[in-house]
C-alpha cells in the first residue's frame, strides 16, 4: 500500500500529549500489540479475512484539534482478502459518551480516504476502514453506533436514502477486569487495557499492579519492555491516586531495572507538574486579559488555552491576549 506523509490534522502548536495519548501511542503504536488487541475484540469474520500478521502502522493523526483532549487515534493498514484495506482505532477518554461519534468516525474515515486518493489518483475504489473505537469513560457507553441513529426524523419508506455508517466499540466500563486479563492477547496490552479501565481515580491502582505482576514481569522481558513499563508507570501516576510508596514497592519487586524506571518517571512527573503548575497560571492570565479586554471566548477556546502545557506557546498567546480584536487571532500561526 502506498504511504502517505503526515495528514494535515496534525498537532499544532499548543496541542500537547495527554496522559492517555501517552500510553496509548507507546503500546498501541507497536503492530504487535494492536494487531493483539484487534484479534481480541474484532467479529472473527474479520480477523478471518485480515492479515494482522502484516499490520502495519501508518504515521499521523486525524482527530480534530478541538477534540485532542479528548480522542487519540492509530490508523493501520493490512491487507483484507489480499486488498488495501485500513484499521483506525480511536481512544475516548472523556467520562461520558459522544452522542455525535459516529458522525466524527465518518469524518475521520473520510480523511483516511482523501490521503489514500491524493497517493493513489487513478484509484477508481476506496479501500476498507474497519474503525474501533476504545472507550475508558467512568460509565457505560450510552451514545449511538450508528450514523442512521443521528439523522431524522426520516419515513422508513425513505430510510434507504441515508448514508449508512457504524463503528465498532470496546467498552471497557462494561467488560469485568477478570475478562480483560483472560483475552488473549500480549502481556503488555493486558496490563495496559486493565489500566485504562481501572486506573483513572482509583487510590488504590497498586493492588490492580499486583494482580497483574506475572504480566508486568513479561512485559519487562521483552524487547522495549521497560520503556513500555515506564509509559504505564507515567499513566498511573498521571491519573491515579495511588501512594507513590506502594507503586514504588511493585516496582522494586519486579527488580532492580524497574525501580530506577520507577525513580526516573517520578523525577520526569515532578519535572512536569512544576511545568504544568507554570502553564496553569499562565493559562489564567490570558483568559483574564480577554476578559479585561472584552473578547468573547467560546468554550472550545477556553478549553484549548486551559488544557494548552506547552510554556512557550502560552507566552506568545499571552503577549497578543492584551494585543488582538477576537479570539481567532490568538492561535494564528
Amino acid at each position: 500500500m502506498t504511504r502517505a506523509g503526515e495528514p494535515a490534522g496534525r498537532p499544532s502548536a499548543g496541542s500537547q500529549l495527554t496522559p492517555h495519548d501517552s500510553l496509548f501511542k507507546k503500546i498501541f503504536g507497536k503492530p504487535e500489540h494492536a494487531a493483539s488487541q484487534l484479534r481480541a475484540v474484532l467479529p472473527r469474520r474479520l480477523t478471518g479475512r485480515l492479515d494482522l500478521g502484516r499490520l502495519a502502522q501508518v504515521p499521523g493523526t486525524f482527530v480534530d484539534e478541538a477534540l485532542r483532549q479528548r480522542h487519540t487515534d492509530c490508523l493501520f493498514s493490512a491487507p483484507l482478502d489480499g486488498q488495501d484495506a485500513y484499521v483506525y482505532i480511536l481512544m475516548e477518554h472523556q467520562s461520558k459518551s459522544d452522542p455525535l461519534m459516529p458522525y466524527r468516525m465518518l469524518r475521520y474515515v473520510t480523511k483516511i480516504w482523501d490521503r489514500y486518493l491524493e497517493e493513489n489518483p487513478r484509484a477508481r475504489k476506496l479501500p476498507a476502514v474497519i474503525p474501533l473505537v476504545v472507550y475508558n469513560g467512568k460509565g457505560r457507553w450510552s451514545a449511538p453506533l450508528r450514523l442512521q441513529d443521528l439523522i431524522g426524523p426520516v419515513p422508513d419508506a425513505d430510510a434507504e436514502y441515508l448514508p449508512r455508517f457504524s463503528f465498532l466499540l470496546d467498552d471497557l466500563a462494561v467488560i469485568g477486569r477478570d475478562q480483560l486479563r483472560d483475552r488473549d492477547t500480549t502481556s503488555t496490552v493486558r496490563v495496559t487495557m486493565v489500566s485504562l479501565k481501572d486506573a483513572p481515580g482509583n487510590p488504590l491502582a497498586h493492588e490492580v499492579l499486583w494482580e497483574l505482576f506475572e504480566d508486568l514481569r513479561v512485559m519487562l522481558c521483552r524487547p522495549g519492555g521497560l520503556e513500555e513499563f515506564k509509559a504505564l508507570l507515567a499513566y498511573i501516576r498521571d491519573v491515579g491516586e495511588a501512594p507513590d510508596s506502594e507503586l514504588g514497592r511493585v516496582a522494586d519487586s519486579l527488580g532492580p531495572e524497574a525501580k530506577d524506571a520507577y525513580v526516573t518517571t517520578a523525577e520526569m512527573l515532578e519535572a512536569r507538574g512544576e511545568v504544568r503548575g507554570e502553564a496553569r497560571g499562565q493559562a489564567k492570565a490570558i483568559l483574564r486579559n480577554l476578559k479585561n479586554c472584552g473578547i468573547p471566548v467560546d468554550d472550545r477556546s477556553r478549553d484549548r488555552i486551559a488544557t494548552c502545557t506547552d510554556t512557550e506557546t502560552l507566552d506568545i498567546w499571552l503577549d497578543r491576549s492584551v494585543k488582538i480584536t477576537e479570539i481567532a487571532e490568538l492561535f494564528q500561526d
